[in-house]
């Protein structure tokens, strides 16, 4: 974060920019606006949330100084001695708002209150890949539930010993993408799989992939950009489930995305979940490609699934769970798979907000 003058410049210029907004917003031409008496509601809400605590911040900030300047103009003992309490008082209250409003100036993710796609596909480890691949989409299923969000598979391809080869989850939740974005990546698990006679411990992998859900108007697609196919939904082993060619694989052509969709009966149902998917893949491929100009040290969000390209290793025999990026280790993996991953997520905010931080 830059030095007091440029911090106290910012909040300053976003307290002017708040109180130009409620005057504008008391303008007889915007009261008869309700769409941009809705835009500017939304803006004095978001500038409210620092200007607030920044009056908290100068007027503890007076408080110390004046308490300082009456205890240098104090005789007696005791009351300098009471005022120098209340000087630090007000100190400790300062940087306790100072820390709170260098957050609220970290610029916020556009995309956080987006609903989620989040898809899950087995790596390294053939048949057990697929079984974790099945047991960490439960864990963020079971995520969802606890955070009252709601959700629905969109695709899945279900393996024929268990589990899947790919699924893909909807999450719908205000604050969805912001808790779960940092899940990307792979997803490594150490466990004596239950055909292994001789109780020697395999390494799988899964990846995980988070994308905001993107609306049309964020993503073009031109019909002429698109190959549809259609054709017969099967099920595990290729066995014909459905009679009608109801099964739909969209191919965008100058990007290479394949989305194939084969849950609904319904071509047309079909058709509208592989779009959604489409449009999503679409919007995290700009993303990552603006990311990449920005920085040429970006590291791709989805992995190959290989062995060494791990965020995270969940290891049963131990019953822990070691976050590699934050150096978090939790001996509690039984409670993490049903979902309790509130501690992980919010060290992985913490820390991203302290990168910010420094970065600014």
């Amino acid at each position: 974060m830059d030095g007091d003058g440029g911090f106290d410049a910012r909040l300053a210029e976003i307290e002017a920019r708040y109180m130009h907004v409620q005057d504008e917003m008391s303008s007889p031409g915007v009261a008869s606006d309700p769409d941009k008496l809705r835009e500017l509601g939304r803006l004095f809400s978001a500038l409210r949330e620092i200007v607030e605590p920044y009056h908290e911040y100068v007027r503890a900030t007076h408080e110390a100084e004046s308490a300082h300047e009456l205890a240098q103009n104090e005789s007696d003992a005791e009351m300098v001695a009471y005022l120098k309490e209340e000087a630090a008082a007000a100190e400790a209250k300062v940087a306790g708002l100072r820390a709170k409003l260098e957050l609220l100036l970290v610029p916020k993710d556009p995309d956080d209150g987006k609903d989620v796609l989040l898809e899950v596909r087995a790596g390294t480890g053939g048949r057990e890949a697929a079984l974790w691949a099945g047991e960490l989409f439960e864990m963020y299923r079971r995520y969802a539930e606890r955070r009252k969000w709601r959700t629905d598979v969109l695709s899945s391809s279900p393996s024929e010993q268990g589990g899947f080869k790919e699924v893909v989850l909807e999450v719908r939740g205000g604050d969805a993408y912001s808790r779960l974005k940092r899940e990307s990546g792979v997803h490594r698990v150490q466990r004596v799989p239950v055909t292994e006679s001789s109780g020697r411990i395999h390494t799988s992998t899964a990846t995980i992939a988070v994308m905001p859900e993107a609306e049309e108007v964020e993503v073009e697609i031109r019909p002429e950009d698109i190959d549809l196919q259609v054709y017969r939904s099967q099920g595990p082993g290729g066995q014909g489930v459905n009679t009608t060619d109801s099964a739909v694989r969209i191919t965008h052509v100058p990007s290479g995305i394949v989305v194939a969709m084969q849950d609904e009966r319904s071509q047309l149902k079909n058709r509208d979940k592989a779009m959604r998917v489409l449009r999503a893949r679409l919007y995290e491929h700009e993303r990552l490609r603006q990311r990449s100009e920005e920085s040429a040290a970006r590291r791709a969000q989805i992995g190959g699934g290989e062995r060494a390209e791990k965020i995270r290793t969940y290891n049963f025999p131990e019953n822990r769970l070691t976050d590699h990026r934050v150096k978090l280790t939790q001996h509690r993996l039984d409670s993490i798979l049903q979902g309790d991953l509130d501690e992980f997520t919010a060290a992985l905010t913490a820390d991203a907000q302290r990168r910010a931080l420094e970065e600014d």
